[in-house]
């Protein structure tokens, strides 16, 4: 796969997007549709997912790696497609790096405040997601006054992975775990994974249509959006780009799922020995970058 780092320059290079694993390719496909003409390379960190189980500093750790990676490959801006990796890391990534980083928390989060009528803003995710408790700080930073009922659906993650989208047992297991937020009278509802959007039609169906769905990687690729274009970094229009996926393993089966959530091939997917990148990188470059990610700085940081 080629290196953009020296071959393309400024508004031409890819934007980089990285998850845990194959969730984060529904937010490729909001960029793929908003943003034809941009080049996309993608890293599903399959081989240490789920990084919901972790601790918050391996977690800052893997989002360091894996946003090092796409900067070498030569990206203009990062797109942390993880929700556990952007309530946690993604100021640190920020920090650490030179190109513009966005995460999935907040662009959902803004749209939610905006179009709630009601002030009851119901939020659905992994556990690790809502249990960092991070939609209901970026919710209350902008309006302290709503109202936030969270609510984890653990179940849903693998029942979108066995392709089980529309299945009688989805529609039974939906219920069981909206009904809390159907009875708090909430009027907005942020789907907080990047895995959920492809529940739309159930959650719809089960929460009525009163209740207005927020899909975060739809919010997120706006927000990509806005940001290449005030930076001057939109590529140019009327290019048909190729776009590249690498993973850290399980090709095939990545493969597999990531074609059901883009519905359409993956030409480019390659398995990167991820270990052997981050060995080769040495443990001095790796500590003087979570140092910067941190904001601490020592007399003797090269």
């Amino acid at each position: 796969m080629p290196d953009f780092s020296h071959t393309l320059k400024g508004n031409e290079r890819p934007i980089g997007v990285f998850d845990s694993g194959v969730g984060g390719l529904t937010v490729v496909k909001q960029l793929m549709a908003l943003l034809p003409q941009e080049r996309l390379i993608y890293f599903g960190d399959t081989a240490r997912i789920p990084y919901g189980t972790k601790s918050e500093e391996t977690v800052i750790r893997f989002a360091l790696e894996d946003s090092v990676f796409l900067v070498e490959k030569g990206v203009k801006m990062i797109v942390v497609a993880c929700h556990t990796a952007s309530a946690i890391a993604l100021a640190h990534v920020q920090r650490a790096l030179d190109v513009p980083v966005v995460g999935v928390i907040e662009p959902g989060a803004l749209t939610a405040v905006a179009r709630t009528e009601n002030g009851k803003i119901g939020v659905i995710g992994t556990a690790s997601t809502i249990r960092s408790n991070a939609y209901t700080r970026a919710l209350r930073s902008y309006d302290s006054w709503v109202k936030v009922f969270a609510r984890a659906c653990p179940l849903f993650v693998p029942l979108v992975e066995e392709g089980w989208i529309e299945d009688e047992a989805t529609y039974l297991i939906a219920r069981r775990y909206l009904q809390p937020l159907i009875d708090n009278g909430i009027d907005t509802l942020i789907l907080g994974c990047t895995h959920y959007p492809l529940l739309k039609a159930v959650i719809r169906e089960v929460m009525g249509e009163g209740v207005d769905l927020i899909d975060s990687g739809v919010e997120t690729a706006r927000y990509v959006k806005d940001m290449l274009q005030q930076r001057g970094l939109l590529a140019p229009q009327g290019q048909d780009p190729e776009h590249y996926f690498y993973v850290s393993d399980l090709p095939y089966k990545f493969q597999e799922i990531g074609e059901r959530f883009l519905e359409r091939s993956l030409p480019h997917v390659e398995t990167v020995n991820f270990e052997a990148f981050v060995s080769r990188k040495g443990s001095g470059f790796w500590e003087t970058l979570e140092r910067k990610a941190v904001g601490r700085h020592s007399m003797t940081d090269p």
